[in-house]
């Protein structure tokens, strides 16, 4: 068996701590791990891991071998990608994370016409509103929407995330159109559930210099922008959503803008990568698209 790939396969082992979640990452299955590992022992006749069958740990050979490995492997995949940025030709699969509603209708655009300019691109396109931890779990490229905490990743700003209130005729025609925020007190605005936290208890307005706050109430959370819109094109009640998504409900009439004098809150957006590495050709020209289709707005 190739070594360098066996040390890719053991220190995986020991990083997720098992063969499986090992497998998982590297592509293989979980008996072509434990061959790698095994392999390794058999060369270096001593054993790596301690293996019981609830978990594994390194012995004392196998944690100063798997520090000598990681550095090896790490080495190597710097070489490779250092040979990809001078070929300058992005190729290879892009691990990517993103919100699901603005992945599924802003971002897929960009992602079919940077994958149609570069055909030896692959796109692993994961939708999630979970913040993901982009070393631990593997992603090269995550858009996030919201404040950021502090890391050690490279966060470039985005144009911000725009939402507006909308809501459809028949619901309006029975309830009444809201002329100023402080109305929707008195409206069933429907409320969005984070992954993390509760829905929105309260919705902001500007006005110029001014700020209106509105404690908003509604009988129905969802955590998904498409029920959501749903519910508020049944008549149910008031949506606040991501303009982009919400754009074509609204010109073809199912929905109708509120609130026109006042703007609703844009949220922050952030492109974030790691910068301890110089980034491969895939990774930098889609950073490059990314901030030319999203960051002058």
């Amino acid at each position: 068996m190739d070594r360098l790939t066996s040390m890719g396969a053991f220190v995986m082992a020991a990083d997720t701590g098992s063969y499986a979640r090992a497998a998982e990452r590297l592509g293989m299955s979980a008996q072509m791990v434990a061959k790698h590992v095994a392999a390794l022992e058999q060369r270096l006749g001593a054993r790596l891991l301690n293996r019981t069958t609830r978990r594994q740990s390194l012995t004392e050979l196998g944690s100063a071998y798997y520090e000598r490995c990681k550095h090896i492997v790490s080495e190597a995949q710097a070489a490779d990608s250092l040979a990809q940025i001078m070929n300058d030709t992005p190729r290879g699969k892009l691990k990517i994370s993103a919100p699901v509603t603005f992945g599924s209708y802003s971002l897929m655009p960009l992602v079919t016409d940077f994958l149609r300019l570069h055909p030896e691109v692959e796109i692993d396109l994961h939708l999630t509103d979970r913040f993901v931890d982009l070393v631990e779990e593997g992603f090269e490229v995550a858009f996030r929407i919201g404040p950021l905490a502090n890391s050690s990743l490279t966060a470039r700003p985005l144009a911000p995330y725009r939402l507006v209130a909308c809501a459809a005729p028949r619901y309006l025609a029975e309830r009444g159109t809201p002329q100023v925020p402080s109305d929707l007190e008195q409206h069933e605005c429907l409320g969005y559930a984070y992954w993390s936290r509760p829905a929105d208890s309260e919705w902001t307005f500007n006005q110029g210099t001014n700020v209106h706050r509105v404690q908003v109430s509604s009988r129905l959370h969802v955590n998904e922008s498409r029920a959501l819109m749903s519910a508020a094109l049944d008549g149910f009640g008031v949506v606040l959503g991501p303009e982009d998504f919400l754009a074509p409900a609204l010109q073809r009439g199912d929905l109708v803008r509120l609130l026109s004098d006042f703007s609703a809150p844009s949220r922050q957006m952030h492109l974030l990568y790691t910068a301890h590495r110089q980034k491969t050709a895939k990774v930098r020209h889609f950073i490059e698209a990314a901030l030319a289709r999203f960051g002058g707005r």
